[in-house]
């Protein structure tokens, strides 16, 4: 065939397993972009822009440079042309990865546990300002997925938390902040990426794990709709401007080159407007994947290194050849630029200013091929005055699971303080001594992975508390740590003497291509790291006022010790970032009322959290198959499911002080009344066809641009396209192997579901008013978390699922009205016989309270026709 020739087994493999395993439908053509609602002006600017240029142009947009080719971790061709360099895409979900002089955040999870839009919203717009001022088009961030389906799923602390709600209210609010800072947000990873084992075959490979395919997630309809997809939407609602899609296989299709999640959910229900990028070495093909809804390839080659490229010149060759249509191609490239136009990069642009690849100043400019010396890293700070967020994040998204006889907060007036652990303490080999933090020394401040940041500095807990006591005691008090897992003897002489014993233990995960301890990114178990038990067990054993701290990813098995008399109080701190030490000390000290709430559920056995991770091939040599067989009932949702008592639910959190809540008042909004719910009827237009059809000779590389070895470029070296292509197959009938109706640009049925910018606009009418009263009924001003449950009332219904929350302060004695309101969307099940959202007729009740399973007030909620 033409070009596609290694698409060809891929399709057939589908096909020949579609009986025997789950399958993924084909869904053609991939929809093209509207321009509606608050993309309007940027769509017309971007079709302007694209309507002019040659098709190598457009397709240089499309493709990146190659690994380690530019200073980015990606980045695309330019159009030198127009004197425009290469968009430059940029790790990560906490920070800048691979710079200097910048800030290193909290992590997801800890933004979760804060439950606080507002502060989600400042993280969002301090890292995309300091991307900004890197050189930053595309902050590869925040993350949905993996949601958090396994409690042991190495990257769950890249994002926010295992319920979809509390997710895509964060993500929203990042994407806000990061997008009016002046960069485009890239929600990910797109869909069903809920473990590291087997997410690339050749990494799995790398273990010894005979495999020849990635892992499919394969996800029923509604289960999609009602968990996984609903963080998207939150995404798409917020004005997202790309979406990375994952490594594994979704119903045994690639993410990257599957038509129905790509073509279907995406772009065609949820009316997603921005592009769609591979993730770094998810590409597998190239016109099966162009036409299944990949709009941009990362970094651009075949294998990160190679001079290779399923796309760049190929791509160009699939147009001119007839295989693929030219609207596809103007379609990625409008896309593209609209996101750009959206959040300003015309305004905020400038070129990177540094280096992923060394943090010498002077260095070769093409780093896989060193080529072109020159400076590479300015050594621009971008810092600003973020420490001051990144601290407050850190401590109001603090949790306080265990406060015995008000062991917490300490008053300065303790004569002995023992710190114990290696948690407590700094890595031997520095703050960024291990690359992408991949290791487990001294305290944990985030994973390991892509997902992370260089430190500017890490204040360790054992230094914040230090400096408190030497501020405030003026020398009357002791302290005293010890920092190694193993000095047994020593810790327990420690405790002994003190008043308060300040334990430190951790449990840390990562990415998959990183291996800590036998950690395959996914954690081996729910246990603590390095020896913690043991250190707990000694600490108590020798101080009857033992605090303990975690720093984890996510939830650790704590059965053995959190009701031990000894152990007075247990705090959750999880992955502060650069400010962790003294977040930390404005709890304990009580300058900040812990006010967090745990993102996830604390059970008491691995078994209690449902299905294990896949951890051993089951499928042969081919794909692994994960069967999402929980559905809907992940975390706090199994829990209820189960009856299983956990011991810290979802939701939980102590505070200093005490909170009532009263006054439960539902209301049917007038809006509600206003008619039925209409399903999504008509046609699209026809896809828009820009500019001069495309020849052979406009594309031939041009004069004047220096080639470098192995650089992906969209230009043809002659006019003969199949010496061009390097395609040994070149010439065979490649149409033969396109899906019916990939390539129909006629106009096409609106899904009833659809409509811009998440789906059919009558899901986001607030139908119910929800009002409670809450009192501070201590004696210091705190913060409190008033969360709305709702239980939907289907047999087949989790007992509650989250549907609204906020944080509120209030001082003591003083009362505050909550109001809060549901939309159609929040009291709705998806249908799939109807492939659309229906309210049932079961009836439906409201809860609201302070955890998942501290809710107080209930009412039924009035039918709605």
């Amino acid at each position: 065939m033409k070009f596609a020739w290694f698409e060809v087994a891929a399709l057939t493999a589908s096909v020949a397993n579609a009986n025997s395993l789950a399958y993924s439908p084909p869904y053609y053509p991939s929809p093209w972009m509207t321009g509606e609602g608050d993309w309007s002006e940027a769509y017309t600017r971007a079709v302007e822009f694209v309507s002019n240029l040659t098709l190598a142009e457009k397709v240089n947009l499309t493709t990146g440079a190659g690994w380690m080719q530019e200073r980015c971790v990606g980045e695309t061709g330019g159009i030198p042309r127009l004197g425009m360099w290469g968009m430059c895409m940029q790790d990560a979900p906490l920070g800048i990865r691979f710079s200097d002089y910048n800030s290193a955040f909290p992590s997801g999870v800890n933004v979760a546990a804060a439950w606080d839009k507002r502060l989600a919203y400042q993280r969002g717009m301090a890292m995309g300002e300091e991307h900004r001022d890197k050189g930053v088009d595309v902050q590869l961030g925040p993350v949905a997925g993996p949601l958090g389906k396994f409690p042991d799923g190495g990257r769950n602390w890249e994002g926010f938390s295992p319920d979809p709600v509390l997710t895509g209210v964060m993500m929203a609010e990042t994407i806000k902040g990061m997008q009016d800072a002046g960069v485009i947000a890239c929600a990910k990873h797109f869909i069903g990426n809920e473990q590291e084992h087997f997410r690339q075959s050749g990494e799995a490979q790398g273990y010894g794990y005979n495999i020849s395919q990635s892992l499919s997630s394969n996800i029923d309809d509604k289960t999609m709709h009602e968990l996984y997809l609903w963080p998207f939407v939150d995404s798409i609602r917020a004005g997202v401007g790309s979406v990375m899609c994952s490594y594994n296989q979704i119903n045994n299709s690639y993410g990257c080159a599957n038509s129905y999640s790509l073509n279907k959910l995406l772009k065609g229900e949820l009316g997603f407007q921005g592009f769609v990028m591979s993730d770094w070495g998810a590409h597998h093909s190239g016109v099966e994947s162009a036409l299944a809804g990949l709009d941009m390839s990362m970094p651009g080659d075949v294998i990160l290194g190679s001079p290779y490229s399923y796309w760049g010149t190929n791509l160009t060759i699939s147009v001119l050849n007839g295989t693929m249509p030219e609207w596809r191609v103007d379609d990625m490239a409008v896309r593209i630029m609209s996101a750009y136009y959206k959040v300003g990069r015309d305004r905020f642009r400038t070129p990177p200013n540094f280096s992923s690849w060394t943090r010498d100043e002077y260095n070769f400019q093409h780093s896989m091929v060193s080529e072109d010396w020159g400076k590479v890293n300015e050594r621009v700070n971008v810092q600003r005055d973020h420490a001051q967020i990144i601290r407050k994040i850190g401590s109001d998204s603090t949790v306080l699971l265990k406060n015995k006889g008000g062991a917490l907060p300490l008053t300065h007036n303790e004569k002995f303080i023992s710190i114990l652990g290696e948690d407590a303490g700094s890595n031997a080999y520095g703050a960024n001594g291990c690359d992408d933090r991949g290791c487990d020394n001294g305290t944990l401040a985030m994973g390991w992975g892509s997902g992370t940041a260089n430190y500017p500095y890490l204040i360790t807990p054992e230094q914040a508390i230090q400096n408190e006591v030497l501020e405030y005691s003026n020398g009357q008090t002791n302290v005293f740590a010890v920092t190694d897992n193993w000095a047994l003897t020593q810790m327990a002489a420690l405790a002994s003497q003190a008043d308060v014993a300040l334990v430190f233990v951790n449990a840390d995960s990562g990415e998959g291509f990183i291996n800590v301890d036998g950690n395959e990114g996914d954690r081996k178990n729910l246990t603590l790291w390095k020896n913690g038990e043991e250190v707990i067990k000694t600490a108590s054993q020798h101080c009857n006022n033992t605090i303990v701290v975690i720093h984890s990813t996510s939830a650790v098995l704590i059965s053995d010790w959190y009701d031990n008399d000894n152990i007075t109080a247990i705090i959750w701190a999880g992955l502060p970032g650069q400010e962790s030490g003294r977040s930390l000390v404005d709890v304990l000290y009580g300058r900040i009322n812990p006010g967090g709430k745990t993102p996830f559920t604390w059970g008491k056995t691995r078994k209690d959290y449902g299905p294990p991770l896949v951890t051993v091939p089951n499928n042969g040599a081919d794909a692994p198959q994960d069967n999402f067989e929980d559905g809907v009932f992940i975390d706090y949702r199994r829990f209820d499911k189960d009856n299983i008592e956990p011991i810290y639910e979802f939701g939980y959190g102590l505070s200093y002080t005490k909170f009532a809540f009263s006054d439960l008042k539902v209301t049917p909004l007038a809006s509600s009344q206003h008619g039925e719910y209409k399903a999504t009827t008509g046609k699209s237009q026809k896809a828009p066809v820009l500019g001069e059809p495309s020849t052979v000779s406009d594309n031939l590389f041009p004069e004047g641009i220096k080639r470098v070895r192995q650089y992906l470029y969209p230009w043809l070296n002659s006019t003969d396209l199949r010496a061009s292509s390097g395609d040994p197959d070149y010439g065979m009938d490649s149409k033969d192997y396109l899906p019916e109706g990939a390539t129909d640009g006629s106009p096409q049925d609106l899904l009833p579901s659809s409509g811009s910018s998440g789906g059919n606009p009558g899901l986001f009418e607030d139908l119910y008013q929800v009002t409670a009263t809450i009192t501070n009924t201590g004696s210091v001003t705190g913060d409190e978390v008033p969360q709305l449950y709702l239980s939907l009332g289907g047999n087949d219904d989790p007992t509650k699922v989250l549907r609204q929350f906020d944080r509120v302060t209030i001082a003591p004695g003083q009362s505050l009205q909550w109001t809060t309101t549901l939309t159609r969307r929040d009291v709705s099940n998806w249908d799939v016989a109807s492939q659309n959202w229906v309210i049932s007729g079961a009836q439906k009740k409201v809860y609201v309270g302070n955890s998942s399973r501290k809710l107080p007030l209930s009412a039924d909620l009035p039918s709605v026709e």
